[in-house]
């Protein structure tokens, strides 16, 4: 089934630490935007190629299906921070490193009546209400789904989150009650996240993990988890979201071509 472009427009943004930028956007088609129970709720975000014109009304099928690739909108994949039907808004947290990358600039020089156009939403996680506790673990990309799923807890819920950021300046507040770890690159080094996760001392019970951001650091923690910790797999939520050195594109095709090695080494 073809994927619908749900077309927005901006409405404010805010600054919420040195490098992250909300946008608030509404109107247009978000009362067709479904709702759904996951907390990663996640968006691909289309950005137009400068100089192209599309036809109207935007529909990515005919861009497609009339346009050459190289034409083609970007897309940039981003998790819903928060959808509010009552109030016809969508809010999506976006990190910003200055003038690199595409969607981060967009997001620093977007002003209200600016056009958002996504597809989606996809996801597949949320807080299980029945775990004992819950951990999360994850840098800036994944803080916004992280945010989300803390406002989600249960109430009493135990919860534990270990957060790889630059520097203090980009610490964010979260819910109170949760057990906050935060890990400051410049001085932690590359490594921060995991070590942080590692050193914890667990509490008793059923936890339900939720771990996401840089690639490599996600696969050790991942390893560390199942085979040091005894978390069932079914109790995680892990993927990477980015990778070092590659922006989406290279990274998507990265990604693409693990799962298509993982399924040639399967014994037909």
């Amino acid at each position: 089934m073809p994927r619908r472009t749900t077309t927005l427009e901006v409405r404010r943004t805010e600054r919420l630490t040195p490098g992250m930028i909300r946008v608030v956007a509404g109107g247009g088609d978000i009362a067709d935007f479904p709702d759904t129970p996951y907390t990663d709720r996640y968006v691909k975000l289309v950005f137009p190629r400068p100089g192209v014109s599309y036809p109207e009304p935007f529909d990515m099928e005919t861009i497609r299906a009339e346009l050459p690739r190289d034409q083609w909108p970007a897309m940039r994949t981003y998790t819903v921070r928060a959808l509010d039907h009552a109030a016809g808004e969508m809010t999506i947290d976006f990190v910003v490193h200055g003038d690199r990358g595409l969607a981060g600039p967009w997001a620093a020089a977007a002003r209200p009546g600016d056009v958002l156009r996504l597809q989606g939403p996809g996801g597949a996680y949320a807080p299980d209400p029945e775990a004992d506790w819950h951990l999360f673990a994850g840098d800036e990309s994944a803080l916004p789904a992280i945010g989300a799923a803390c406002e989600r807890l249960p109430a009493g819920a135990r919860a534990v989150a270990v957060l790889e950021v630059g520097g203090p300046r980009e610490q964010q507040e979260l819910p109170a009650g949760v057990e906050q770890h935060w890990v400051h690159r410049d001085t932690a080094g590359p490594d921060g996240l995991v070590e942080a996760v590692r050193a914890l001392e667990f509490p008793v019970g059923r936890v339900h993990a939720f771990v996401h951001g840089e690639a490599g650091a996600v696969r050790a923690l991942r390893r560390h988890l199942l085979d040091d910790r005894g978390v069932p797999r079914a109790d995680l939520s892990v993927s990477g979201y980015w990778r070092i050195g590659r922006d989406e594109d290279g990274w998507q095709a990265d990604k693409a071509a693990e799962r298509a090695a993982e399924q040639a080494a399967i014994p037909g």
